[in-house]
């Protein structure tokens, strides 16, 4: 009471705060960079991650792209790789001419060095950058790069990847937002009470929205997932909150208390309520920290911050823009479409088998199609964008043109004799697939000595302590091809060498396929033990939490079981978030309803305890209207970014929370209470204080 009554007395003081972070906030978003290379958040310690620090220490090379020239002659491309190695942050280019220029007769040079370079009209070049995959550098020089050829030059490659992929996000995030924001305020001017409480609410929630981004700032960077998804799961999820003060505020004001009075009781008990609801969603997304992949931190902790604002929110900035708005608000009330749930929540109680056999007949296929969704996910993140992206064209006529998919790096220790490289070239060449090895022995053959050529070519491919090799691949990336290769490849070159080291967007996503199987089965586990702590803890009760808990999976299995009976495929971190995200937000309608019913079957104030008929039907009927509004709020915030956005990373994880979302609410309203009319003695013998209930 006494926080409730000092929010009250600061109001306009609180008003007046929160207009001032949200300007400071809205500076440190723009000022937040935006990580958009998916493999940067594989752990530290990976032999692939080693390799790239090694290739930018050594050789000043971080990014490659291979970019095709087409239409040009032999002249005009030499003089365009002249003009690509002025783009700044371009640390060099490796074409033809850079081995054919010397004073080498052509037809001593090995027939495989020219035919990897040119094909027809068209030819590639291989481009390396000072900097790194996804930096800001690197991007800038992408584009110069397209500039100056106009239609003539391609750039493939994960840097043209991450250059599209951030030109796209800017371009659709601002629409993401303001759809999210639209379809929820419609979804709740329907389902509430009041006309003009939508907008008070979406002021609080997106002020404390612009906190939670702009306070991301303090993190370095964020993945653009996460950029893209936080304010719309921020909206989502949070609004439960506002609509549990504002249901106590009306009641306490229905009583006969002026607004400076009821407030503070609504406070204390949106507080009360929203404990165990906020920190089961927390917990949700703090289980995403565990994962290696970091970019489950990353999402987790942006998240994690963004409910707690949420709450804060609801008790301070919500309460002070009620009681400044309340005259306006209560004129603007109206009776509310959701009619009294008496007679829906009396029918499911009747039939409360039929809903309990629905559900077992669900078990088995909805675990059978989630096990097979995990199993099909794709990893390949180009295959989650446009095709009509350049880098796409890019990268399809790099495979029509020159039968390649993917070119790899090798380090090889400067110390292992050119014979032995030759040789271990050779073996290369023969793995199934590998079009190409070029290095220095393949400009080098066996008939050219290696002091006549310059030093600006040996620098490229050489150092004091390594020597680089460029693998080229007719099989696409995360494949089960190219996974054979590489282990075929890393097996020979650490045959030869075993410090040598393979790397590439092909090595690196095989290490991310091994580390994301692994993540899946610790977040969801850790989310689950944390979820039921929290529940055991709220509850004071042994058996609930393994309802609850059930009940939720079950939601997750049959959410992300449809993909599979659909023909889908989705993203690889899609089942990962959801699992964890599901579970944590949607948790809370169960709490809502099993912490009534369990008040209802002990009593309260004068009221008896009621039978376990009695009280799962009260604790329904009370609890179906915040249930509704909050999971058709959830569904229209996420439902509208999915048919809007290109992206299918985004649109796949936004399709889930919206159908989870839509799941967890039936299955809360439907078959939880079949479940409490089982297991109600049961939950009597376990729960604290139920021991004497009728």
């Amino acid at each position: 009471m006494k926080f409730g009554k000092l929010v009250v007395r600061s109001r306009l003081a609180i008003l007046v705060i929160t207009l001032a972070l949200c300007a400071i906030s809205v500076i440190g978003m723009i000022n937040t960079r935006i990580n958009f290379d998916m493999l940067t958040y594989l752990p530290k310690e990976f032999e692939t991650v080693k390799g790239q620090d090694i290739l930018l220490d050594e050789f000043g090379k971080g990014a490659f792209s291979m970019v095709i020239v087409s239409g040009m002659d032999q002249k005009e491309t030499a003089g365009l790789k002249k003009q690509i190695e002025n783009v700044e942050h371009v640390q060099s280019v490796v074409w033809y001419d850079t081995i054919a220029d010397i004073d080498v007769p052509i037809e001593i040079l090995p027939d495989s060095l020219y035919e990897a370079f040119n094909n027809g009209d068209s030819t590639v070049m291989a481009v390396f950058f000072d900097g790194s995959t996804s930096s800001d550098d690197t991007i800038k020089a992408i584009g110069e790069i397209r500039q100056l050829g106009n239609e003539q030059v391609f750039v493939s490659g994960m840097s043209a990847m991450v250059a599209d992929l951030k030109e796209l996000c800017e371009r659709e995030e601002a629409i993401y937002v303001g759809i999210a924001v639209v379809l929820a305020l419609f979804a709740m001017m329907l389902l509430l009470d009041s006309w003009l409480v939508p907008f008070v609410f979406l002021a609080s929630i997106g002020s404390m929205i612009l906190v939670n981004m702009g306070t991301n700032y303090f993190l370095g960077e964020t993945s653009y997932i996460t950029k893209a998804l936080a304010a719309v799961l921020q909206l989502a999820v949070t609004m439960d909150y506002s609509i549990f003060l504002w249901h106590s505020y009306n009641e306490h004001r229905k009583s006969g208390a002026d607004g400076k009075t009821a407030m503070p009781l609504a406070i204390r008990d949106t507080l009360t309520s929203v404990v165990g609801s906020s920190v089961t969603t927390i917990a949700g997304f703090i289980a995403l920290c565990f994962m290696s992949y970091t970019l489950g931190a990353d999402l987790g902790i942006v998240m994690a911050k963004g409910v707690a604002f949420g709450v804060l929110g609801s008790v301070t900035v919500l309460p002070a823009l009620i009681l400044v708005l309340d005259k306006p608000l209560q004129m603007t009330r109206h009776k509310s479409l959701i009619p009294d749930c008496e007679k829906l929540a009396g029918g499911i109680i009747r039939i409360f088998p039929v809903f309990l056999v629905i559900f077992a007949l669900a078990v088995v296929p909805a675990i059978h199609g989630y096990n097979e969704t995990n199993n099909n996910t794709y990893y390949t993140i180009a295959d989650s964008l446009p095709e009509d992206m350049d880098f796409r064209v890019a990268n399809k006529k790099l495979q029509e043109e020159f039968d390649l998919n993917n070119v790899q790096m090798i380090l090889v220790r400067s110390d292992i004799p050119s014979d032995t490289v030759r040789e271990m070239n050779k073996k290369l060449e023969a793995v199934p697939g590998v079009k190409a090895v070029l290095g220095m022995e393949s400009v080098l053959g066996e008939r050219i000595p290696s002091d006549i050529l310059p030093e600006n070519l040996t620098s490229k491919l050489q150092t004091e302590n390594w020597r680089l090799l460029l693998v080229s691949s007719e099989y696409g990336i995360a494949t089960d091809e190219i996974a054979k290769q590489i282990d075929e490849i890393n097996g020979i070159l650490k045959s030869y060498d075993e410090q040598g080291m393979l790397i590439g967007e092909a090595a690196c996503t095989q290490d991310l396929i091994r580390v994301t199987n692994t993540d899946f089965q610790v977040v969801t586990w850790v989310s689950i033990i944390f979820v039921f702590l929290i529940i055991f803890f709220v509850e004071r009760s042994l058996s609930m939490p393994f309802i609850l808990i059930a009940l939720i999976e079950v939601g997750i299995f049959i959410n992300l079981g449809i993909p599979y009976y659909m023909g889908e495929n989705l993203p690889f971190i899609t089942p990962i978030c959801i699992s964890t995200i599901q579970l944590g937000a949607t948790v809370d309608y169960a709490i809502l309803l099993t912490t009534r019913y369990k008040t209802e079957r002990i009593g309260y104030d004068n009221a008896p305890s009621k039978s376990k008929a009695e009280a799962v039907k009260a604790a329904l009927r009370a609890s179906i209207p915040s249930i509704l509004v909050s999971g058709f709020g959830l569904f229209a915030a996420t439902i509208g970014v999915y048919v809007y956005t290109s992206i299918d990373m985004i649109g796949s994880m936004c399709m889930l929370l919206a159908r989870g979302a839509i799941i967890s609410m039936l299955l809360v309203i439907f078959v939880l209470p079949s479940l409490l009319m089982l297991f109600d003695g049961l939950i009597k013998k376990t729960t604290l204080g139920m021991k004497n209930c009728k």
